[in-house]
């Protein structure tokens, strides 16, 4: 590849359309004859329904239909049994679906869904994750990208030995994504063909999914999404929505809308599991560790498989000889929860980065000097090298532009004042994926190239950056690229998760210009009329074994004030350096980085989903109560990436950097309110509660 596109500091293709209103999101789209569903959400926690009364809402005038379990379609069972709506009785928990009205309007299909009435036989209920540690809890299944439990050395005999040890309990809240566009779908079927405009962050995966569920050839599915307003994690698969919308445009015979509410999205949407996590580290007075243990405990639904593996990073992190790594989940009659931004690192890696400068303060060690004398070249996990780690540089270099030598006098100066003030520093980790997938390049001989690929950007830049890869692949200026993504019926390719969009869909945009240029090579002449077009697969290149540990790191700084009289934290400067390979595009690569930085600055400090102890649902169902970091709470956050690449991870040299922003941010702003007034806070958010709850125990060294 040249290097003339990739590394430009490019505007996104997509930005005019954004900012002036033009560009179209799902619930955007209007079709002759549309048709809107509403759903009526379960009244309890667990037991079956064993009544619907849909006469009043189909009294009404504009009511169309009322689809419930007595006359839904038959629907093929998925690995998400969330999606078999109305297919069966029971009720897993409350606020799940159990009818829709389809109406002329969403405003009469809204009314005529509190209209319908529904009868059930209540069972018993569980709904608390504290029943985890009291022996309900079970080992969830084989990891879908590693084991669930691992152990290595004798972790107890270590642990009794250590000179220094360290063992406390962090917990978590839930999560919610709450993306700044709601969940929608619009469905219409002809000849028996379903096309779907629909809110996910994967085209061909979404179309796959809805192919089986109502046994028809995928060929015959097509799945549309032009803009996504952010997911998160949230429309990485189907949700219920997307069902509903296909059920009912086949029940009415014509197109139909669903957008979620706002409330609704807190139980059907997803969300992060909370978690309890407890740490133990031993550790030599001259802090190299000897000892880990990690063991999380975490909560799901009934009809769920879904495990976070917060303890997952701590296995690659730090170089140990004795080390143990275990997940524990419980079924419980609450909604499912999914994926969200680093699943697993996130919480995982606020646990362990607290426990680390736990483990400093301990030692008498400067907390970024404990982090460099345990780092390693080796994944002690695995035992393979890492394609790369920069983690020490990282943490060298973010030192120096943070003023880190300072920070104790900086405390020291304003130790007897009412605002107290802490810096604080923590690791961060993602691990690095390439997914298989498919793209097609034409050009039309005239010096414009084409990229096909049904890849999705869910806010991230994804159109300019396919364009930059693809230009230098091609040997030509990116203003001769053109980049259409969005469509299922386009090549197919993975979804936009886990930090893998770039890395898997920009190895397959290579390829196929590799393929087209060879292509035109043996043509020996001028481009036919008609053009010419190469494709290419990524499935056979990424079947073979990786001989590398291949992950993204960072450290992250924060500087937080605390008033001793209020409790109150501000974070007035935040700083991030990352190791995350070559840069694709320095403008979307530092919103993503930014963006990951205040949203852990959020779970820090105000950000909880509430459960309700006696049914299970969330009381915190809009942002009018799940209170997230706005630009008045946003500090002084820089995002600085450094010279790496990595061409183990993907032939541009890039890794992901959507994820690892979020992560190390909370465990810093945390490490720097001990800093700065001895408190040693375990469970997020670091609300004033907290703050004034939580006995000062000595100043963080």
């Amino acid at each position: 590849m040249t290097r003339t596109s990739v590394g430009a500091a490019l505007h996104r293709r997509e930005a005019r359309e954004k900012v002036t209103g033009a560009a179209h999101y799902t619930g955007d789209v209007i079709l002759p004859h549309l048709a809107y569903a509403a759903v009526v959400p379960a009244e309890i926690a667990r037991g079956r329904v064993t009544a619907v009364r849909p006469e009043e809402a189909l009294a009404r005038r504009g009511v169309l239909a009322v689809i419930h379990g007595g006359n839904c379609p038959h629907l093929n069972r998925t690995g998400n049994a969330d999606l078999a709506v109305f297919q069966s009785p029971s009720v897993g928990y409350r606020g799940q679906f159990v009818a829709a009205v389809v109406a002329e309007s969403p405003q009469i299909a809204h009314e005529a869904a509190r209209t319908v009435g529904i009868e059930y036989a209540a069972d018993p209920h569980r709904v608390s994750l504290d029943i985890a540690c009291d022996g309900f809890h079970q080992p969830p299944d084989h990891g879908p990208f590693f084991p669930t439990d691992c152990s290595h050395g004798d972790v107890e005999a270590a642990l009794s030995r250590a000179p220094v040890r360290i063992e406390a309990m962090y917990t978590t809240p839930p999560y919610h994504h709450h993306a700044l566009e709601p969940h929608a779908t619009i469905a219409y079927w002809h000849d028996g063909a379903l096309t779907v405009y629909d809110t996910t962050q994967g085209p061909s995966g979404t179309r796959d999914i809805l192919a089986h569920l109502f046994g028809i050839d995928p060929a015959r599915v097509r799945v549309i999404a032009r803009h996504v307003g952010g997911g998160f994690g949230s429309k990485a698969a189907p949700r219920a929505q997307s069902v509903i919308a296909a059920v009912a445009a086949l029940a009415v015979g014509r197109p139909v809308k669903t957008v979620l509410t706002r409330e609704q999205l807190s139980v059907i949407a997803g969300y992060r599991t909370p978690t309890i996590q407890r740490i133990r580290l031993g550790a030599g007075a001259d802090g190299r560790l000897l000892a880990v243990s990690h063991v999380s405990f975490e909560q799901t639904s009934l009809t769920s498989d879904h495990c976070e593996y917060p303890a997952a990073p701590t296995r690659i992190m730090y170089a140990a000889p004795n080390r143990e790594t275990r997940h524990w989940r419980v079924r419980l009659h609450v909604p499912s929860p999914t994926w969200m931004r680093a699943p697993g690192e996130c919480p995982g890696m606020f646990a362990l980065e607290s426990a680390m400068d736990e483990l400093a303060c301990a030692c008498s060690l400067d907390p970024v000097e404990l982090r460099l004398r345990n780092d390693s070249a080796y994944d002690p996990h695995s035992g393979r090298p890492f394609s790369t780690r920069n983690l020490a540089i990282c943490l060298r270099l973010g030192a120096e532009r943070f003023g880190w030598a300072d920070r104790d006098r900086v405390r020291a100066e304003h130790a007897g004042g009412r605002l107290r003030v802490g810096m604080g520093v923590a690791a961060s980790t993602v691990p690095q994926y390439r997914f298989p997938s498919r793209a097609a390049v034409r050009t039309d001989g005239h010096g414009h190239y084409t990229v096909r690929i049904a890849a999705v950007d869910i806010g991230t830049g994804a159109r300019t950056a396919l364009a930059q890869i693809a230009a230098d692949a091609l040997h030509v200026g990116v203003d001769q690229v053109g980049v259409e993504i969005g469509d299922s019926a386009y090549p197919e390719a993975s979804w936009a998760g886990r930090s893998s969009g770039t890395t898997s869909w920009g190895t397959a945009v290579v390829r196929a210009c590799e393929a087209l240029r060879a292509a035109v090579g043996r043509s020996g002449g001028p481009v036919p009329e008609g053009g010419l077009e190469a494709t290419a697969d990524t499935l056979e290149e990424l079947s073979v074994p990786r001989a590398h540990s291949q992950h993204a790191f960072g450290a992250q700084f924060a500087r937080v004030t605390v008033d001793a009289s209020t409790g109150e934290i501000r974070v007035p400067r935040m700083l991030g350096v990352f190791a995350v390979g070559r840069v694709i595009n320095p403008v979307t690569v530092r919103s993503q980085l930014v963006g990951g930085m205040v949203m852990g600055l959020s779970m820090a400090l105000c950000e909880e989903g509430a459960i309700d102890r006696t049914y299970g649902h969330f009381q915190s169902r809009d942002l009018s109560a799940y209170h997230v970091a706005t630009f008045a709470d946003a500090p002084e956050i820089e995002a600085v990436c450094i010279d790496e690449e990595d061409f183990h991870t993907s032939p541009m040299g890039a890794k992901g950097a959507g994820e690892i922003g979020i992560v190390g941010t909370a465990a810093a702003i945390a490490n720097a309110v001990h800093h700065a007034t001895g408190r040693r806070i375990r469970g997020l958010p670091l609300d004033v509660r907290r703050v004034r709850e939580t006995p000062a125990a000595g100043h963080g060294t």
